[in-house]
């Protein structure tokens, strides 16, 4: 019983965890920076995601670009891409190996490779994590050279926007989730590969009519 209760949590932090991910994919708001004005007044607000810019106006118009072409983007910005569409497949492999293993729940034949099945779908959501996570820590860590680069105007200039606190928690509960699905099989795996014992009796001899004959017990 611990041991469902253990994979039911594992799959709601990933299935979380992987919602998180398309959010982080799809908002453009991965760096944001706010233009301001000799008056000190904020005239527009520019979202850059990571396949389109958008610019707020201060009278709270939003005008969308995307991208017009890809080896035009800056290296990291394409990583980031590469890294996240790449977690967001892995992690509906991860489901569907999740789901398959939570199917062999109730069959005997299948108890044995049940384990494996949701320690595979567990390695495959940590790994889902890590690349969201690398992602998104690649792009704060740009983010932070730019904002203290002296050589580059306060206009360009950028800061953290919603996507990365989104990837920075969907990232954490992908690899919590994955380890919890992990751990809560391997001690079915540890049970199922445990040898039985079988006792054996030694041979008995009987004489019947002058012949022996040996019963084994």
């Amino acid at each position: 019983m611990a041991s469902a209760g253990l994979e039911i949590l594992g799959m709601i932090l990933t299935v979380a965890g992987w919602l998180g991910v398309m959010v982080a994919c799809c908002l453009p708001m991965w760096r944001v920076a706010a233009y301001i004005g000799q008056n000190i007044v904020i005239t527009q607000i520019v979202w850059e995601g990571l396949w389109m810019s958008c610019v707020v106006q201060s009278t709270g118009q939003m005008h969308c670009r995307v991208y017009d072409s890809m080896l035009g983007l800056p290296d990291e910005l394409q990583a980031a891409r590469a890294l996240t569409v790449v977690s967001t497949l892995l992690g509906v492999v991860g489901m569907a190996l999740a789901v398959a293993g939570a199917k062999c729940t109730n069959c005997t034949s299948d108890a044995a490779s049940k384990p494996r099945i949701m320690m595979a779908a567990g390695g495959t959501f940590i790994t889902c994590g890590l690349l969201l996570l690398v992602a998104v820590c690649w792009t704060a860590n740009g983010i932070i050279l730019d904002f203290h680069n002296p050589l580059l105007e306060e206009t360009q200039k950028r800061e953290f926007g919603n996507s990365l606190y989104f990837g920075w928690g969907a990232s954490c509960l992908l690899i919590l989730g994955g380890a919890i699905l992990s751990c809560s099989c391997s001690s079915k795996a540890q049970n199922n590969a445990a040898p039985t014992r079988v006792d054996y009796s030694g041979v008995k001899s009987i004489s019947v009519n002058g012949y022996d004959r040996r019963d084994y017990v």
